[in-house]
């Protein structure tokens, strides 16, 4: 065994006292001090102020065990407590509720959250060190970024005033203010000496570009560890702001010192995204959401740098959107007439939205999953018993379709009620029972010499040709894919979603794009499907590197609604979908679980404390309560 002595300076000591600790093998024996180590790391914060020759040191949230002479400054200010004692025989110091201290009190200091200590010394107060920066959670970013640096140094930011500054954008400037609100929800005690950070300098070099598929989102964030300003640079105000909420997670609070920080300055960071798309499906016809519980979705998934909502909004349950071509499949398909969207309901949505980068997309799901449209059009449908597939025998069936499919997207690319130039029109689970076994529709097909398979084909490609009309890139459930293969139209985009499937492999080998959310790993109505095993999922397995990126344009995490509304949408999703974000957005080899697991428990949190509510992170079943009393973290 070996005794080591070390000698330490306590350099909160009101006399700086010389300080020996006895080690044996790590473990502490004797520690020969005025306090315990919690104090003294929440000791003097702030620089001392100066009466004549006497220095007053501040003690945060600090009293003494013992020694009051009296109340005899309650109610006072600090100046004139100081005044008091300096009068006072025998007085030391006080505290903030007015009780004046003997010469005894620095050998009894204790923590008090409540009330914070002054005391007489004759030199200035010593800064107080750095925090240390976390031993685990790091980097304390979710998703991982591309590339970064970081050092070791903590940089102050004095919150009270720090300024973001950039060019002339109504955009950019909401955002600044967004983010202002985010990183800075606690009141700091005082603003930090001098050195702490002010300002970020934010350069963006088309603050105009429209939100569509493919534009940058890259960004680089430098932050000195000198106290001068942050620094960031984007292509566009997309890349800017994932810049801020990089930048937001971290700035940490220290409630000790109540005080911002930065851990592991200097930070620079080069980032971007590996996919371009990176979706959340949201499904408005299994339950209607609202439109102020859309927007709660909208403004968590920037959390995570997803930045798209994939917007299921009618399926064979509802019909929730006032169509105004078509009212009247809302008017008799809506579940109530309160639950349904009015155009300016959906345009507020999407405008939301995209004033934050998410971009959002219309699915109408055709020729199945439209039962409810018979209610308000029961010409469309094979038969009162027979509600789909929709009728393919009569020209009234893509009437209705084109009518609608030109309320959505204005019938202009990059117009409309959703600008996207995506448009997702199902073709999933199309069972032709009702076509066959319906006597004018089986004379029909007779008359073109066309199978059920057939006739679902000619469906498909005459609902391609509307949305095509109208400048839409069409994504089509994977079924499109394993009937037609390829003899669709190579610009169609074939999402997997079949359990064990292959279809992004097969079709982005024969050129065409491809979206990856395969049930049973990323289906978030999925609830035993742990964070662990969406983190696992790799959407490039098994295709060609040439093709990952580029013809896989990316995927996401589907909510589909059967048990979900208002109630429970947030936990349900969240903090799921984080796993999901980090692999569509960090480089491929980001893998290590053990890395992503505390960084993901903190991100729960980081959650939590901005009022998402998501659910325990190591959950058995998805959006479950609590166990018990716990963390955060848990």
């Amino acid at each position: 065994m070996k005794l080591v002595v070390v000698k330490m300076i306590a350099a909160h000591s009101c006399c700086l006292l010389n300080v020996f600790v006895v080690v044996l093998v790590g473990v502490v024996i004797a520690f020969d001090c005025y306090a315990v180590a919690s104090v003294t790391t929440s000791l003097a914060s702030s620089s001392a102020s100066i009466s004549g020759t006497v220095y007053w040191w501040r003690y945060n949230q600090t009293d003494c065990g013992g020694g009051d002479i009296s109340q005899g400054c309650e109610g006072m200010s600090v100046e004139a407590c100081e005044q008091i004692c300096l009068n006072t025989t025998g007085c030391m110091g006080f505290n903030t509720h007015g009780w004046l201290k003997t010469s005894n009190c620095p050998n009894n200091l204790v923590v008090e959250d409540s009330v914070d200590l002054y005391l007489q010394q004759t030199k200035p107060q010593p800064p107080p060190p750095p925090p240390l920066p976390p031993t685990t959670n790091w980097p304390p970013i979710w998703p991982l970024p591309r590339e970064y640096t970081n050092g070791s140094s903590t940089i102050m930011v004095d919150a009270s005033t720090f300024k973001f500054s950039g060019p002339s954008s109504t955009d950019l400037s909401n955002a600044f203010s967004r983010y202002t609100s985010l990183m800075f929800s606690h009141k700091q005690k005082q603003s930090p000496s001098s050195g702490a950070i002010t300002s970020a300098q934010v350069s963006v070099g088309n603050v105009s570009v429209p939100l569509q598929w493919g534009v940058s989102e890259n960004y680089t964030l430098t932050i000195p560890s000198d106290g001068s300003a942050i620094s960031i640079s984007a292509d566009t105000v997309y890349g800017a702001y994932h810049a801020m909420e990089t930048l937001s997670q971290l700035i940490s609070f220290d409630f000790d010192l109540q005080m911002y920080v930065i851990h592991g300055a200097p930070w620079n960071i080069d980032d971007s995204p590996r996919f371009s798309h990176r979706e959340v499906l949201i499904d408005s016809s299994r339950h209607f959401e609202p439109v102020e519980s859309l927007k709660e979705v909208v403004d968590s998934l920037t959390y995570a740098k997803i930045n798209v909502i994939h917007w299921h909004l009618v399926d064979e349950q509802s019909f929730p959107f006032i169509s105004p071509t078509y009212p009247k499949l809302a008017k008799y398909g809506a579940w109530t007439p309160g639950e349904r969207y009015t155009v300016s309901d959906v345009a507020d949505v999407v405008e939301y939205a995209r004033q934050r980068g998410v971009r959002v997309y219309v699915e109408i799901d055709t020729p199945g999953h439209a039962g409810c449209w018979c209610n308000g059009h029961p010409e469309i449908c094979p038969s009162p018993n027979c509600t789909m597939p929709l009728n393919p025998a009569t020209e009234a069936t893509f009437t209705l379709l084109s009518g609608l499919f030109k309320d959505v997207t204005g019938g202009a690319r990059g117009q409309g009620l959703f600008p996207d130039n995506m448009m997702h029109l199902g073709g999933d689970e199309v069972n032709t029972k009702c076509w066959t076994e319906t006597p004018s529709i089986v004379q029909w097909m007779e008359e073109h010499n066309f199978t059920a398979d057939q006739t679902y084909e000619y469906f498909v490609n005459r609902t391609q040709a509307i949305a095509h009309s109208y400048e839409r890139d069409v994504i089509g459930w994977e079924e499109i894919w394993n009937h037609f293969g390829t003899t669709l139209d190579k610009s169609t985009i074939i999402h997997q979603w079949l359990p064990g499937s292959s279809a992004a492999q097969q079709a982005t080998d024969a050129g065409y794009r491809a979206l990856w959310s395969t049930d049973g790993v990323w289906y978030l109505d999925g609830l035993g499907v742990t964070w662990e095993t969406m983190y696992a999922q790799e959407p490039c397995t098994g295709i060609a590197d040439k093709n990952c990126g580029t013809l896989l344009l990316g995927g996401g995490g589907c909510m589909w609604g059967e048990t979900v509304d208002t109630s429970d949408i947030q936990q349900t999703i969240w903090p799921r979908l984080g796993a999901i974000a980090e692999r569509l957005w960090s480089p491929r080899g980001y893998t290590d679980i053990n890395n992503a697991r505390p960084r993901f428990e903190s991100f729960r949190c980081l959650l939590n404390k901005r009022g998402v509510a998501a659910a325990p992170s190591n959950n058995a079943e998805a959006r479950e309560a609590p166990s018990g009393p716990g963390s955060c973290n848990q």
